[in-house]
């Protein structure tokens, strides 16, 4: 009965405290509902993806669109404004004036 009694005892405590025991268990389950929040992820943009292929498979609506915003389609009856916001004028510093020649020399002269 001792000899049980202490296999019982090495087993629980290999269960509950060595590395391959509880806390492997524990770290697979966070690395597992990490891993299960990543697929929710991917599945829900696989699901926008098919949709979005399915509308240029079928509608020529989703086509019009990315013709429109990705490449500039401008249609036969329609005309194309574009706005461009006015930007102040940059300050240039303005270059020193130049002495005249004549001035210069006569300067040198005197």
């Amino acid at each position: 009965m001792v000899i049980l009694s202490l296999a019982v005892v090495m087993l629980q405590v290999r269960l509950w405290i060595s590395d391959r025991g509880m806390h492997e268990v524990s770290r697979l389950q966070t690395v597992l509902d990490a891993q299960g929040a990543a697929n929710r992820e991917q599945r829900d943009r696989n699901r926008q993806l098919a949709a979005e292929v399915y509308n240029l498979k079928v509608g020529l609506n989703a086509i019009e669109e990315r013709a429109r915003s990705e490449l500039g389609m401008v249609g036969h009856s329609e005309t194309f404004f574009q706005v461009v916001k006015a930007q102040p004028y940059a300050t240039i510093p303005m270059p020193r004036p130049v002495a005249p020649v004549a001035q210069s020399l006569t300067a040198r002269a005197q």
